[in-house]
């Protein structure tokens, strides 16, 4: 299997930010950061997407819609490092006169949706396939959904809807990390395979460690290739929550737990290796 230790080094330094911004500003969802941080950096850093800041306008780019916004930690940090704008903003998170809030905004550089109301990614994102087969575009859309997310009603009803309009240049990336904000998802779900539950639907599947920097680029790669097929793609990338600092990997109260300064500096030594 391909080995990426630049893009694994890349995900470290993003989760070492990810706890300094939430550490100066005391505010911020770092489990969900932490387990979708492998997904954004192939997303933004392997070159297989075409998205970047010289394109960001073009009608031709690819779009990658951020549904579960509460975790934006990550998606910040990203968005800065690739230059979309300036790292010293990432300081200013949560502050009074940032641009950088608890959820992502559309004006960011960087963001195509407003998100944070869980449930609505999948259907904006389906409106925006549909808008490139009307007008003959290529790009593809890219939603980043939590497992938590999926228990939404409307995300059902956009997962039906893009099957039914054969959305085969629609994308979901699930960041399947099993906790929602205070428990396991299956206390809630059942123990059903999230894969098996899209696939029921219709809709093509990979399951893949979505920690696994190799396994998603491979998954991305497969999804740019994905329109001999007439339907959307569904990449179930199983994740730990908190992943990167063992203290917090896999605890409910990592959702949205903020640390201490004594947490903070073994989070801050254990990223920093």
């Amino acid at each position: 299997m391909l080995k990426f230790p630049h893009l694994k080094d890349a995900a470290r330094k993003i989760r070492l930010n990810c706890l300094k911004m939430q550490h100066i500003a005391y505010q911020g969802h770092l489990g969900g950061a932490f387990s979708v941080t492998e997904i954004l950096v192939a997303l933004y850093y392997c070159g297989i997407i075409n998205i970047s800041p010289k394109n960001f306008n073009d009608p031709k780019r690819d779009r990658i819609i951020f549904s579960k916004g509460h975790a934006c930690l990550s998606l910040y940090a990203v968005l800065a490092d690739k230059g979309f704008f300036p790292k010293a903003e990432l300081e200013r998170y949560g502050q009074n006169g940032t641009f950088l809030g608890g959820h992502p905004d559309h004006l960011i550089p960087g963001v195509e949706v407003s998100s944070g109301s869980l449930g609505h990614g999948l259907g904006i994102g389906a409106g925006m396939a549909i808008a490139a087969k009307l007008n003959d575009q290529k790009y593809l859309t890219y939603v980043i959904l939590g497992d938590g997310e999926c228990t939404e009603g409307s995300i059902w009803e956009a997962i039906a809807f893009a099957v039914v309009q054969n959305l085969n240049n629609l994308i979901a990336i699930v960041d399947n990390n099993q906790i929602a904000a205070t428990s396991k998802t299956q206390k809630f779900v059942g123990s059903s395979l999230l894969e098996n539950k899209w696939k029921s639907f219709g809709w093509d599947t990979l399951s893949i460690d979505g920690n696994n920097i190799s396994e998603i680029i491979n998954a991305l790669k497969k999804s740019k290739m994905h329109s001999t097929s007439k339907k959307p793609l569904a990449i179930i990338a199983n994740t730990i929550k908190g992943k990167g600092v063992f203290f917090m990997e896999g605890d409910p109260k990592w959702h949205h737990g903020v640390a201490n300064d004594t947490q903070y500096e073994q989070a801050r030594k254990e990223l920093s290796k």
